[in-house]
Parts: C-alpha cells; sequence; structure tokens
C-alpha cells in the first residue's frame, strides 16, 4: 500500500449476482473491512415503511437517509422482499443518495477495525461504487448473470429463510428493480469503463472467487 492510503475494492452488480457473497469472502481473504452499501439503502426503506411513509416522497426519504441509525444495517428484515423493492425506489431519489454518499465514503477512507484489528483497506459492494463512490478503487469488479439465474437464487433464498416465494413474481420483480436501477438518473448502475466484468451464470461461488482473489493478487502485487 503506497503511503497510508487504504486499499480499496469495489464490487458492483444487480440485485443476486452473487456480488455480496464474493465482497464478503473476499474481505475475509484479503484482511479489508466489508460494506454492503446496499444495506444503507435498505435500512432507509425500512425507516420509511416503519414510519408509514410513501418511499416515492423525496424529502421524507432524504429527511430518513439524513437521519439514518446505522445500527438498522444487521437487521434481519432487511432480507425481506418488500424491502429489497423499497429500496430501490428510494434509491432513485438524488438527495438519498447523496446523504448516504458520505457515509460509504467514510468508510472506504477511515475502514474500521474487525474485530479489534485494524484493517489495511476495505471491500465495498453495491450499484455505483467503482463509477461513483470510489472511482479511484485500486480493483473494480462488475459481477453479472441472468435475470433467470437470478431470479432463481433469490427464491432459494427467501424459501431457505422460510418466506413464501413464487418464481415467476420474483423474477418479474428483479427485472423491474433492474430497469430503476439501470435508467435512474442518479448513479444509474454500469460498469467502470476499467472494471473486471465477471458472469457468474454458470460459475458456482468457489470459481468466481478464485477468478476475482487472482485478480485482486496480481493487482495488489504491482502497488
Amino acid at each position: 500500500m503506497k503511503g497510508d492510503r487504504p486499499i480499496i475494492i469495489a464490487i458492483d452488480g444487480p440485485a443476486a449476482s452473487g456480488k455480496g457473497t464474493l465482497a464478503r469472502r473476499l474481505a475475509r481473504h484479503f484482511g479489508l473491512a466489508h460494506l454492503d452499501t446496499g444495506k444503507l439503502y435498505r435500512a432507509v426503506a425500512l425507516t420509511m415503511l416503519e414510519a408509514g411513509g410513501d418511499p416515492y416522497d423525496a424529502p421524507a426519504a432524504e429527511k430518513a437517509a439524513l437521519g439514518l441509525d446505522l445500527s438498522l444495517l444487521g437487521d434481519r428484515r432487511l432480507r425481506g422482499d418488500e424491502i429489497a423493492r423499497t429500496a430501490s425506489i428510494v434509491a432513485a431519489i438524488p438527495a438519498v443518495r447523496a446523504a448516504l454518499l458520505k457515509v460509504q465514503r467514510a468508510f472506504a477512507r477511515q475502514p474500521p477495525e474487525v474485530e479489534n484489528r485494524p484493517v489495511k483497506g476495505a471491500v465495498l459492494d453495491g450499484r455505483d461504487i467503482g463509477t461513483v463512490v470510489c472511482p479511484d478503487a485500486a480493483v473494480k469488479l462488475f459481477v453479472v448473470a441472468s435475470v433467470e439465474a437470478r431470479a432463481e437464487r433469490r427464491v432459494k433464498e427467501l424459501r431457505e429463510s422460510g418466506a413464501e416465494a413464487i418464481y415467476e413474481t420474483v423474477l418479474q420483480g428483479m427485472k423491474e428493480r433492474d430497469a430503476r436501477d439501470s435508467e435512474r438518473r442518479a448513479a444509474p448502475l454500469s460498469a467502470a469503463p476499467d472494471a473486471v466484468t465477471i458472469d457468474t451464470t454458470m460459475l458456482d461461488p468457489d470459481q468466481v472467487f478464485e477468478r476475482a482473489s487472482d485478480l485482486i493478487a496480481r493487482s495488489l502485487a504491482r502497488r
């Protein structure tokens, strides 16, 4: 690491592409802190829903983002599909993104200790890490998969958590979220020009990890 600059790994991609699983595993492997930035938007969504608010109400959503209780990031309710749909709505609001951008950049600049040990950097996963949040990240990965494969994964995840899930419903919801995330004016989902794309459709988690960790190791060796 040059000077005191932290190592930053940016991982972007659509829902259920496998980026979260990959990010957590890479963080453990390389001794880095990890932030699932999608949880920030889900926490805003949860705050809005609990208050009975309208997720399309931009001023209310901005207020929820500015006063966000970060302890909510560990709330199991964030895994729910309704929360995910609502998060996609509030994430399209520029003022919400601006408020949460500060939180994400602060995490990247000064990663928290992991198990009471200082770390040398951070892995952040989301939709706009490599393009907006950390455009100077050491490594940028864009993780994708077919929408059908992603819907199957989400259905399995929901059923394993005890929730009812119908494939066709999940698939349609995922297509709608993809459209919102990719077409929004504020920080749309897109690969950074210098990002490496990994298609996980036909790969298992171990294969994805091996490919990504090799890319990162080679990049860090050149620093």
